[in-house]
């Protein structure tokens, strides 16, 4: 993990686009021509790694979905990167027959199965265009990379690898089967790109632990294949500089149901809760003012805007994880840093352009021509700031929105008492009441918390009170149904999780005050700041991580793929501290859990750690899943 594996990655996208060998130039030193193939899958892989113009750079000069109406290109090879799939197969063969192009690089997302292959051969040979099949490649990159420390594993039909669907009553075993060979196909390729094999520890009599014993049998089938092993040579360890291997800690999502039910208060995990934000894209809707004249004036149609928060962006980086409050500030100090330098470059070119007679003038024209050709030469910089400001200022403008209109730090502030066991200073039933605070969805997650963190359940009759409340605030009971269920049969119905005992203390309004050019006014909205408490997972990882002996994790299995035969203890056989650890949440993941672990490793010098999750899911879409579990 010396290298993060957003890098690795990319990498591996950028040899396939060079027809898996070293960048290929043409006598002319320009990149090879050719055409990107792909299908959603391939497209999701790619989007968040490489923009439009990396794969231009790459001679990349289409990029068109495999399902979609083609033309022929007879004279450009075409670069096909799919999952291999019986449609996908047949489109592909389809392509051979109608001779699209003049060359097919054939590369699959997860390794292609030998019938397969034998389909593809025979459609070559049957179109006479064997020769025209250059090169068939499994990738083996089977799931997405958002951040050089975060990844997910599908976008497309996550609802298959989704918490409702493992946690369906009604599911058979079959279906079981299917959905863990699909996280662990997904998980093999991320090991694979991450060139290591992990030592792996999960909870037992979970779905975390059925993924580390088919994850365990095909890591270890792959090792001992000693011709084939993808684990060979300079790859095996865990990456250039480290010579321990990765931990790889498996967590069911039922350990925790209350964060990715949390308001949250960090950047990153807001855009993510209130608005449209997948794949590190947002898209915004922007009114455009109004229309017609005062009298009947109406507002405009709303433009649909994108924008894509990426690791080129520094803003986003540097402030993703922070308080929104600190975010708002920083946003407005930018544009105060930028707004000086456009007056700077304004006042010089004013200067060069005075005519006349004037000797200081004229001295004045010497001494600045420096300072112009400064000013001017950073114009491309200054540009690139004014359009993340512009950026930052919308997307925060429209996060500030929520924020107010639903009273999302009055939330906050009150699930983080209830979870760390504070006095409360507004009933609960209040809370639930009141018209003015939240839309039912808000009033239905802060009860759900309170439900799930509470070590006695409410008696039924405060239970009816409550669900009267919720019906009357217009909220949909089931997902209360669904936790009333979960916590029945879970151990956490006695020893409910700890989220421990700090709570963010409100600070008033903002210490300085915003100038009136400000487009975040943050009057009634409280400056919130985030003490760090470690959620259940971040304290997992810190118990398995360290070696500490703790209740939490003292019964988790240990399987090491690397021992010829396997292990069914929890002992570990290791009893140094791990440097490197994956963290991966089958159930679903959230950028709370995301944002929690990152802030806890940032205190490890030079440790590292990287979260996954099945899907990545906010509480909207979680709350869903919940409802769909509580009908059934």
């Amino acid at each position: 993990m010396a290298a993060g594996i957003r890098e690795k990655q990319t990498v591996a996208l950028k040899r396939m686009l060079n027809f898996n060998v070293p960048p290929v130039k043409n006598s002319t030193g320009e990149p090879v021509w050719k055409v990107l193939i792909y299908d959603r899958f391939g497209q999701d892989i790619i989007s968040p790694l490489l923009s439009v113009k990396e794969l231009r750079d790459m001679g990349i000069t289409l990029h068109l979905l495999l399902h979609s109406d083609r033309d022929p290109i007879p004279d450009v090879p075409a670069v096909y990167f799919v999952m291999p799939t019986e449609e996908n197969i047949d489109r592909m063969c389809q392509d051979l027959r109608n001779q699209l192009y003049e060359s097919y690089y054939l590369n699959f997302i997860s390794a292609i199965s030998r019938s397969k292959l034998e389909d593809i051969a025979n459609a070559a040979i049957g179109a006479n265009a064997v020769a025209q099949v250059a090169k068939v490649f499994d990738q083996y990159l089977n799931f997405i990379t958002l951040e050089d420390d975060m990844f997910v594993l599908c976008n497309q039909n996550k609802e298959l690898v989704s918490y409702r669907a493992i946690n369906r009553p009604d599911i058979t075993d079959t279906e079981m089967e299917t959905i863990m060979d699909t996280i662990v196909d997904s998980l093999f390729c991320f090991f694979v790109t991450l060139g290591a094999i992990p030592i792996i520890r999960c909870s037992r009599g979970t779905a975390a632990e059925m993924v580390a014993v088919k994850l365990d049998k095909k890591l270890r089938e792959n090792l001992r294949d000693a011709r084939n092993s993808l684990f060979t040579g300079d790859t095996l360890g865990a990456g250039q500089f480290s010579f321990q291997r990765p931990l790889l800690v498996l967590v069911d999502r039922n350990i925790d149901l209350a964060t990715p039910l949390h308001h949250t208060w960090t950047y990153q995990a807001l855009v993510h809760d209130v608005l449209d934000f997948h794949l590190n894209r947002v898209n915004l809707e922007e009114s455009t003012g109004t229309e017609g004249t005062p009298a009947g004036a109406r507002p405009k149609k709303k433009n649909k805007k994108s924008y894509d928060l990426t690791a080129s962006d520094k803003f986003w980086q540097k402030h993703k994880g922070s308080p929104f409050p600190e975010v708002a500030e920083s946003v407005q100090q930018e544009l105060e840093s930028y707004r000086a330098q456009e007056d700077e470059v304004k006042r010089l070119k004013s200067i060069m352009g005075i005519e006349g007679e004037d000797e200081g003038a004229i001295s004045m024209l010497s001494d600045n021509t420096a300072k112009l050709t400064s000013a001017v030469s950073s114009l491309p910089e200054l540009l690139e700031k004014k359009r993340l400001i512009d950026l930052h200022t919308n997307v925060a403008t429209a996060v500030l929105e929520h924020i107010k209109t639903r009273k999302l730090d009055v939330y906050f502030e009150y699930e983080e008492k209830i979870m760390s066991k504070s006095t409360l200073d507004k009933s609960l039933l209040d809370m639930i009441s009141d018209p003015d605070a939240g839309t039912p969805e808000d009033k239905m997650r802060l009860f759900l918390i309170y439900y799930i963190s509470s070590s006695q359940a409410p008696s039924e009759i405060d239970l009816d009170q409550y669900k009267k409340a919720l019906t009357d605030a217009g909220c949909n009971l089931a997902p209360l149904s669904y936790i009333k269920q979960w916590k029945a049969f879970t151990k956490m119905a006695s020893a409910p999780t700890s989220y421990g005992n700090s709570t963010p203390k409100p600070l008033g309004l903002f210490s300085r005050v915003m100038n009136t050019g400000s487009q975040f006014v943050m009057e009634g909205v409280k400056n919130l700041v985030l003490k760090q408490q470690n959620l259940p997972v971040t304290r997992i990882l810190d118990n398995l991580m360290e070696m500490k002996s703790n209740p939490e994790t003292d019964d988790y299995r240990y399987f090491d793929p690397k021992m010829l035969r396997g292990s069914d203890s929890s002992v570990p056989r290791n009893k140094n501290p791990f440097q490197e650890a994956i963290v991966f949440v089958v159930g679903g993941g959230n950028y709370i859990e995301y944002q929690n672990l990152i802030d806890y490793i940032k205190g490890k010098q030079g440790k590292h750690v990287l979260y996954g999750c099945s899907e990545l899911f906010n509480a909207t879409q979680f709350i869903k899943q919940l409802s769909q579990l509580g009908q059934n």
